[in-house]
């Protein structure tokens, strides 16, 4: 009979040895010296608030909040497994701030390990939010900002700027900057199709800031991590729109999984009984090729589009048909246009798509700038020939570890390992017996590289 303990699932002698290894390994890269270079880690976790937390099927009003032994007991669990894990970095989501006893356990705990904290709730008094702890070892604070997004999820976001306390080459002088910018954050659940572009939006401002402070700091040549609960898999768009901008995802990297690969993990089990992988830790190296980000926003964006006219059973003919509205010709006018975003609930409301924003979407789509869209000029928005970079180019981008001679040299990171747990997880199945949360934490080990870093791509 499958028992439990400190939350975890207990089964055979295999799992429990499973477990063990796993343990193991996320040790030797947490912290440690491997040949001359010191690895850092990362943990990203939704701890799932309790007072989000039902305790009673039959009773759906009844939360964990209500108990002060289960929610004590639960998150002193929690803790005790980020302290086992011993991350450099702890992102933390869905954080009780409204409870002061809870607060006050995580900042006590965490700081006599060494962990320096911030918080940042919801607005609009959400009563959770967000807690970002960077160990003190590994890291100095130069700067943290708060994100506000001030929209229909209250939702919010973290910025740390960070830089390494001890050369991670050891023994070695470096002119290289070794500093990293780690953002925390939460996105919008998706209950319908209609808060697609609210969650592009979200993803779009935590973006738009980070490139914001960059160039205000001069900080093109830093590696950027972006760590959460995006509320979305990788069939979705957000995921879609941040590899448009280089970004790749660690555990995916680490397991050597391509885009398609959407069943191979999950790390959510939502409050539907679907499950899914939704929690990430984005890494983006300064290597790596970046489109502009409002060509991207705009891509993504004409990405809902064709999903929802997809979804309403309108191939690329019927489409073209419905975006053209009663225009007399062979052709889309821009009021004709204006008009079928809000028939598909993109635009109109509050949540949607804003004048402006539809304006950028009409003059991309528009390239002879005849004030009409015809039927090729469709064609490049519905079938778009840009791909993303294969595989094989991204390994090549992010792997590298010698610089051409006379370039100039940027810092950053190889994903060198990434671990979910509870280990069923990574199989893409969800054990009954978990109770930590409803999410599966997940810890990636980054290993330092230089990086060859020319003008033309950073």
């Amino acid at each position: 009979m499958t028992k439990e303990r400190n939350g975890e699932p207990v089964g055979d002698r295999r799992k429990q040895q499973q477990k063990r290894n796993m343990k193991k390994r996320m040790r030797m890269g947490c912290g440690s010296m491997v040949g001359s270079e010191r690895c850092v880690s990362c943990t990203t976790f939704n701890i799932l608030a309790p007072i989000y937390k039902r305790v009673s099927e039959g009773d759906q009003s009844c939360r964990e909040s209500q108990c002060r032994a289960y929610w004590l007991s639960r998150n002193e669990r929690i803790i005790d497994r980020l302290l086992g894990d011993r991350s450099s970095i702890i992102c933390l989501q869905e954080v009780w701030l409204g409870n002061d006893e809870l607060v006050d356990m995580y900042e006590k705990r965490l700081g006599d390990a060494g962990y320096v904290s911030f918080k940042l709730a919801r607005t609009n008094n959400r009563g959770d939010g967000l807690l970002t702890a960077v160990h003190g070892d590994y890291f100095k604070i130069l700067n943290h900002q708060k994100l506000l997004f001030n929209d229909f999820g209250d939702r919010v976001a973290q910025l740390l700027h960070v830089e390494s306390v001890v050369p991670f080459w050891h023994g070695q002088k470096s002119s290289v900057q070794q500093q990293v910018l780690i953002v925390n954050t939460h996105l919008l659940f998706p209950h319908d199709s209609s808060l697609c572009i609210v969650r592009l939006q979200q993803v779009y401002k935590i973006l738009q800031h980070i490139e914001t402070y960059q160039k205000e700091h001069n900080l093109d040549s830093v590696p950027i991590i972006l760590c959460g609960d995006w509320n979305g898999s990788k069939r979705g768009h957000v995921y879609k729109f941040l590899r448009s901008q280089g970004f790749v995802s660690s555990y995916d990297t680490a397991h050597q999984y391509s885009d398609v690969d959407a069943h191979k993990w999950v790390s959510h089990r939502n409050h539907r009984g679907n499950i899914c992988g939704v929690d990430f830790i984005w890494l983006l190296n300064p290597n790596k090729y970046r489109k502009p980000l409002r060509t991207s926003w705009n891509e993504a964006v004409f990405g809902i589009i064709k999903y929802l006219l997809r979804a309403a059973s309108l191939a690329e003919d019927n489409a073209f048909a419905f975006l053209k509205v009663d225009s007399p010709g062979d052709y889309i006018t821009y009021s004709g246009f204006c008009q079928a975003l809000h028939q598909l609930g993109v635009a109109g409301h509050p949540h949607g798509l804003s004048p402006d924003d539809t304006k950028d979407l009409w003059i991309q789509a528009d390239t002879d700038r005849n004030g009409a869209v015809d039927y090729e000029e469709f064609q490049r928005i519905w079938s778009p020939k840009c791909r993303e970079p294969l595989e094989e180019q991204i390994a090549g981008e992010t792997g590298g570890t010698q610089a051409r001679e006379g370039g100039q040299l940027a810092f950053g990171f190889n994903v060198k390992d990434a671990v979910l747990f509870p280990p069923e997880v990574e199989q893409g199945t969800w054990p009954e017996n978990y109770s930590l949360s409803d999410h599966a934490p997940l810890t990636v080990v980054f290993s330092p590289v230089r990086i060859p870093c020319g003008q033309p791509v950073c």
